[in-house]
């Protein structure tokens, strides 16, 4: 993730924006954030959230929820926000932002400008508009198929802190399965490289298995 402050080149972002009459309207700090694919937009372990537009490349938005079920929200590109649910829902714990691509946004912080943009009634109606659109497609979506292996993998990838799963038996509880079936595949993941066994019942995810 790179930012870029560059006021001129902030300035053109937002003059090719479809969002442009309302985003000249806000006095925040923008600035440009720049992804590589694979790296997270957004996701629950962001400090400080931002909002972003996204003005190029593409982005996969997915919902995961506690036993590793994993649901796909949105694939887009030039103009998608993120933040929108983040200004109402601040610990939304389920909802990541991937890029898919090289991606570029303009952002500022939520945090730092609440009152400004909580003041400015035709940015309040961009953010009805899109969370319309998103519960929208929330009430039509399925669970993208996954086997108890991937579930597992997806739980200590987005649930466990770290990458760290500690407790199998707890862990299963959460994944509907028995200790023995998530032993059984913390074994296989383990002899393949996947994971790393750190301890009595704690797996660790590898970083280049991520």
């Amino acid at each position: 993730m790179i930012k870029i402050y560059d006021k001129n080149e902030i300035t053109a972002y937002i003059a090719r924006s479809n969002y442009r009459t309302v985003l000249d309207t806000l006095n925040v700090d923008f600035h440009l954030t720049k992804y590589e694919k694979g790296e997270f937009v957004s996701s629950p372990f962001q400090n400080d959230p931002l909002f972003q537009i996204a003005e190029g490349g593409s982005i996969n938005i997915y919902f995961i929820r506690d036993d590793g079920t994993r649901y796909s929200l949105s694939t887009s590109n030039t103009d998608y926000f993120l933040g929108d649910m983040e200004f109402f829902y601040p610990k939304n714990n389920n909802v990541y932002a991937e890029a898919t691509e090289s991606l570029t946004c303009l952002s500022f912080s939520i945090e730092q400008n609440r009152d400004i943009l909580c003041s400015n009634n035709a940015f309040l109606q961009l953010l009805c508009n899109s969370l319309s659109a998103k519960l929208a497609a929330i009430t039509t979506i399925d669970a993208a198929p996954a086997s108890l292996a991937e579930k597992v993998l997806s739980f200590i990838k987005y649930k466990c802190a770290n990458g760290v799963l500690k407790g199998v038996e707890q862990t299963a509880f959460h994944l509907h399965c028995s200790a023995r079936q998530l032993q059984r595949i913390l074994n296989e993941y383990e002899s393949t490289g996947v994971l790393e066994k750190t301890g009595k019942g704690t797996y660790r995810l590898n970083n280049s298995k991520k």
